[in-house]
This record gives structure tokens, C-alpha cells and sequence, in this order.
């Protein structure tokens, strides 16, 4: 994933890495795509290392040297070969780090997993109220309707979370 977006954003024009990590945390696309900042720098390297980015420039900010990187040939055919990859990708997995841990929850006193299930609860929550904002301030500059559908499922999978979070706890009490 974080190839096929930094060839996305590379195909707009050339940037330097910290640019690119600005423009990610600026969107919030981080938050949604779990990309780290380290990621960015390795990918680059990498990507380079393999043709599909190339330097085309340098520039010097105090005692720090940038490259500024340009999408290749191949890193354009890569770019196309992992967006229709990705169009055939289930858009959520079933598979959860959640539901394997209820597999032995018994195993916790239940006071404990209690705790941890609230604040599970919390983190929900206050990520679907992030996810609302987010629509709602990214709507006044206009969403396309792709964007659109994308927030309601985000959201629409936090709401069944938080539901289904909510049946565990009570199960649990």
C-alpha cells in the first residue's frame, strides 16, 4: 500500500520525502492507511533502488541534503499494475486481532477485560467522531461521490464495531 501511494502522489509532481509525509499527515490519509513516516523513506529508497522513482533533484536545507523524486516509466507501470490490483482487493477482511484475543478472554480476570473492552469502546468512538468531522470539514470544499461512499462505509464499519463491541461487553458483565 504505501508504494502505490506515493507513486499516486508522485505522479502529480516531484517531491521530496518530507513532503510527501506532510501531505499524507495533512490529508489524514495516515490514519486510515496505517502508513508510518519510516515507511515513506524505506519505500523511497527502495523504489528507487528498483527504477521505478528516480532523484531529480537535490536541494540543500541547512545540513540536510533532499532528494526530490520523479515517477518512472516503470514506476508509472507499477502504479497502474497495483491500482488494479487493489480494485480487486475484498474492501475489509474478516479476519480481526480482535476476535482472536475473545477466543481467550476468559483467560483475564473480568474486571481487566472489562477495562480493556471500554477502552476499545472509547477509541471507537472517538474515532468515528473524528471520521465525522473529517467528512463534514473536507465536505465544505466538495467530496465526489467515490469520496462520499468512502466515508459512509468508514463509518458505517465504526458504528458496527462499536455495536459489536458493546455486545461483547455486556456479554462479558
Amino acid at each position: 500500500m504505501t508504494n502505490l501511494i506515493l507513486l499516486a502522489l508522485l505522479r502529480e509532481r516531484p517531491m521530496h520525502g518530507y513532503e510527501l509525509q506532510q501531505l499524507i499527515q495533512t490529508s489524514r490519509m495516515d490514519t486510515w492507511t496505517n502508513l508510518l513516516s519510516g515507511s515513506i523513506y524505506y519505500a523511497l529508497n527502495k523504489m528507487e533502488q528498483d527504477g521505478l522513482l528516480r532523484t531529480e533533484a537535490e536541494e540543500r536545507t541547512g545540513a540536510r541534503l533532499r532528494k526530490i523524486y520523479a515517477i518512472t516509466e516503470a514506476g508509472e507501470e507499477m502504479f497502474q499494475q497495483m491500482l488494479r490490483q487493489s480494485l480487486t482487493i475484498t474492501p475489509h477482511s474478516v479476519k480481526s486481532d480482535f476476535s482472536l484475543g475473545l477466543l481467550w478472554i476468559e483467560h483475564l480476570p473480568p474486571e481487566e477485560a472489562l477495562g480493556l473492552l471500554q477502552q476499545n469502546l472509547r477509541q471507537l468512538e472517538e474515532t468515528l467522531d473524528l471520521w465525522r468531522v473529517g467528512r463534514e470539514i473536507k465536505g465544505q470544499y466538495g467530496l465526489s461521490p467515490i469520496a462520499e461512499a468512502s466515508f459512509d462505509n468508514a463509518m458505517a464499519l465504526l458504528e458496527l464495531d462499536i455495536q459489536y463491541v458493546e455486545r461483547i461487553i455486556r456479554l462479558v458483565e
